[in-house]
């Protein structure tokens, strides 16, 4: 059982993806217009959706998620946070989804197009279900004219998601690129894409621990410590 901000708690089925840095970094770059209407794309357990959801009481949350057992969890987290008005998990293949409307979308995809598979996390480590393709045309299609899509990934992949996005008619407008340490390299990327917009990307840059290993400002506001 994790415990999130707003007293908001995860539970997390067996074998499930744990609540990780990835997400919430995730949610902490998320920005929100008033009454947002979001949705999760592999939504998992729930966590992207309480994540939100403590961090706007204003917005609603659809996620989509493929696994069953996943799906199962986030409706009993649902009901164990009182959220059933505002957050709501759909068991279904994100691909099948129709044209929406929704202001905001979000994802913390699988990272990997091969390599080997994960035993206990099969579809949430490698691309098995979901090309990335797949997931920024659906994002492209649910979202109205003029919304984000935000989401996090590997930065070595940078070119292929602003490519694919460009194609989905999505512009990357805002990056932050996140660092574990000041002489580490780059290990995440964090990306905002706009249906519909213009031309111009600003970028930030997070450190999450200094060089001697204490937590920096930055994390310990994102973290609520």
């Amino acid at each position: 059982m994790e415990l999130l901000s707003n007293g908001f708690t995860l539970d997390l089925s067996p074998n499930a993806f744990p609540l990780s840095t990835d997400s919430v970094l995730l949610a902490d770059f998320v920005r929100l217009p008033k009454g947002s209407a979001v949705l999760d794309l592999g939504s998992g357990c729930g966590t992207l959706g309480l994540l939100l959801c403590a961090k706007d009481p204003g917005c609603t949350v659809t996620g989509v998620e493929l696994d069953p057992q996943a799906h199962a969890m986030a409706l009993k987290n649902i009901a164990r946070n009182g959220l059933s008005a505002r957050l709501s998990s759909i068991c279904g293949d994100l691909r099948d989804m129709p044209p929406g409307d929704f202001r905001v979308c979000v994802s913390n995809p699988p990272y990997f197009s091969g390599g080997p598979a994960s035993r206990s996390l099969p579809t949430a480590r490698r691309e098995d279900a979901c090309s990335l393709e797949d997931l920024i045309s659906t994002a492209a299609r649910c979202l109205r004219y003029g919304g984000d899509f935000f989401l996090v990934h590997r930065p070595e992949r940078l070119a292929q998601i602003c490519h694919l996005s460009c194609q989905a008619g999505m512009e990357p407008k805002r990056m932050r690129l996140v660092r574990h340490r000041p002489e580490a390299p780059v290990s995440l990327m964090l990306l905002q894409c706009r249906k519909g917009g213009k031309p111009g990307l600003s970028w930030e840059e997070l450190t999450l621990f200094s060089s001697d290993d204490t937590p920096t400002p930055e994390y310990r506001a994102i973290y609520h410590l």
